[in-house]
């Protein structure tokens, strides 16, 4: 048995490096499963097809109904037109009772999911943080080893804890709608820190005017926030787009790829690359003590022992969690 999981992990790679899109759809769903026999056949086929090509990676973040779909659509066309290979993964907020998402972005992008040269990949948040489900980073690495130009990684939504994806992303861009002044006061710092680009949509028609008095809101708030030694002279900054008109798209896909070109040239490229790696070594660990420590069932009996007594008010939180770690190590609470 142990030969034939070889075998169809083989047959799954070999089929996902030749730009087999149904062999890509049935690897990502590979690596998003929990199943242990699952993770373990995942491993051994993230192995197999290697860290070899790297594609241009574009998180994406922005406030409810802001456009990213229609966005991302009209931005993934245009690139295909240019004969690049886009993919997109679409992380979707999951219900906190059922789990369950609507996994609607192959609907709302119905024009690049006619494409030839796109692939669009919906996934459930599950209970992540982040904005990006945790095996976005395995699907991304999929991505590139199936051919693909561009990865584009739209979260959830935009907020303290979407932060994440600037850890799996070359460039992050944030997405952004014309708004009053106050609208300022409503995105979060943590995210203005990291993000590369705030791209102001609905820049056309009635809106143009207000967009245009929005980027120079934000330019002025961005040059406040920070410069980092990463960032070449002008970044970041906020550029208006126009979804619907597609203006815009061309000047933001020009400063993307300078920007991504200049970390390229200055060597910070690889060095974003190896404290990404670092980053979810860490989190891949910590994920990994948790699932054992849950797995044991003499483990779980004592957890839940001591969440009980948190939540009558016995314990606090630190004392019991420190409880729970010591016997481990064979130390005492």
């Amino acid at each position: 048995m142990a030969g034939k999981g070889r075998g169809v992990v083989e047959d799954l790679a070999r089929d996902v490096a030749a730009g087999n899109r149904r062999a890509l759809a049935r690897a990502i769903t590979l690596v998003e499963s929990g199943r242990a026999d699952h993770r373990a056949r995942a491993t051994d086929l993230l192995t197999a097809l290697g860290t070899g090509r790297q594609a241009l990676r574009i998180g994406l973040s922005g406030t409810p109904g802001v456009g990213k779909s229609t966005f991302i659509e009209a931005f993934g066309c245009m690139l295909t037109g240019q004969g690049l290979r886009v993919a997109v993964l679409a992380v979707d907020p999951s219900s906190a009772r059922s789990g369950g998402s609507i996994l609607g972005d192959k609907t709302r992008m119905e024009r690049l999911s006619r494409d030839p040269n796109a692939f669009i990949r919906p996934s459930p948040a599950q209970s992540e943080l982040g904005g990006v489900a945790r095996r976005t980073r395995e699907a991304i690495a999929l991505c590139e080893a199936a051919g693909f130009d561009v990865v584009l990684i739209e979260t959830v939504g935009v907020g303290q804890s979407e932060t994440a994806v600037a850890e799996m992303s070359d460039v992050f861009c944030l997405l952004l709608a014309p708004a009053g002044g106050d609208e300022l006061q409503g995105v979060k710092r943590g995210i203005m820190e990291t993000c590369d680009l705030i791209l102001v949509n609905k820049a056309d028609g009635d809106l143009r005017a207000q967009a245009l008095r929005t980027c120079a809101d934000y330019a002025g708030a961005l040059r406040l926030l920070r410069k980092r030694a990463r960032d070449p002279q002008g970044f970041p900054k906020a550029l208006p787009v126009s979804a619907l008109t597609e203006d815009g798209l061309d000047q933001a896909w020009a400063e993307i790829r300078a920007l991504a070109g200049w970390r390229r040239d200055t060597g910070i490229h690889d060095t974003r690359r190896v404290e990404q790696n670092r980053f979810w070594f860490h989190e891949e660990v910590r994920q990994a003590l948790l699932a054992r420590l849950r797995a044991d069932p003499g483990t779980a009996d004592r957890l839940a022992r001591l969440e009980q007594a948190v939540a009558d008010g016995r314990l606090s939180p630190a004392l019991a969690a420190r409880q729970a770690v010591a016997p481990l190590f064979g130390e005492d609470a």
